[in-house]
């Protein structure tokens, strides 16, 4: 960034001032000659500061035109999405002239997205909205109109599959072993503070992971060993299913397919055992 022209000449001066030579100059005039020439020299510094710095926003906007896009650039312009809003002719950004800040955020309805390669060379993003505070996935008009906008902002040649799905189901089987003087024999806090305490923090822990982020059962007993009441967990099944799929185990780990995994509650099989 160009420094400024007083800067320069108050560099100039700093560096007189300090010369054994030169110190005995005036300092007293406004308009002594050695300071119009240090003017003369920092406007020239100045200048060329600024040639410099429209030069390397050249030489940048070149390379962005000409270098491929990573990954992290697409997932970038799917959450710059804004639904009902046109692009400027020939380029990724949209005509927001007249907009506030409020009013742009309400149109980019995409709160989260993932982009991966796979092994086709293609490319898969995939993307959700928030729903009364929960994922949820685009609706046909609204997917209809990202498709148009990733094809008009995309690189030439690149292929991509967007995907807006429901969450991958989630079944459970765990054993939890309570202390009777906390929990009673349904999960429910004997003091009345919660009625499904374990229910509640497996739901918390799905939706706390990272969209596309990976599901882990050791995690998720981790967490429910911290619930209050709960002396020891062990998670006998857990299951997932995308799209029709049947359910199959899963070994340890797994990224759901739809980027976020979701319980319903007759996917629960929770065995109370009191701890003794």
């Amino acid at each position: 960034m160009a420094q400024t022209v007083d800067y320069w000449y108050n560099q100039i001066i700093t560096k007189v001032n300090g010369d054994i030579v030169l110190s005995d100059l005036d300092h007293t005039s406004a308009v002594a000659d050695y300071k119009l020439w240090a003017y003369i020299i920092a406007y020239v510094a100045w200048t060329i500061d600024v040639l410099f710095d429209l030069r390397a926003a050249e030489v940048s906007a070149v390379i962005d035109t000409k270098k491929p896009h990573r990954l992290t650039w697409y997932r970038d312009l799917a959450l710059r999405f804004q639904y009902g809003q046109a692009l400027i002719p020939d380029t990724d950004q949209y005509l927001n002239a007249g907009l506030d800040a409020t009013q742009i955020a309400a149109q980019q309805i995409i709160t989260q997205a993932a982009v991966e390669e796979l092994a086709d060379g293609s490319m898969r993003m995939k993307v959700v909205k928030l729903v009364d505070g929960d994922y949820a996935q685009l609706n046909d008009a609204e997917m209809l109109a990202f498709k148009a906008y990733i094809a008009d902002t995309k690189d030439a040649g690149v292929r991509i599959n967007e995907d807006s799905l429901p969450p991958d189901a989630l079944k459970l089987v765990i054993d939890i072993f309570y202390d009777p003087l906390v929990l009673d024999s349904i999960g429910a806090r004997i003091d009345g503070n919660a009625t499904e305490p374990v229910k509640d923090a497996i739901k918390a822990y799905l939706k706390a992971l990272k969209f596309n982020g990976e599901f882990a059962k050791t995690r998720l007993s981790d967490q429910l060993q911290a619930v209050d009441g709960v002396v020891l967990v062990g998670i006998l099944s857990a299951q997932s299913q995308y799209g029709t799929r049947p359910f199959t185990e899963i070994d340890e780990r797994v990224i759901p397919d739809a980027g976020y995994l979701r319980v319903t509650d007759d996917g629960f099989t929770i065995n109370y055992r009191p701890y003794a």
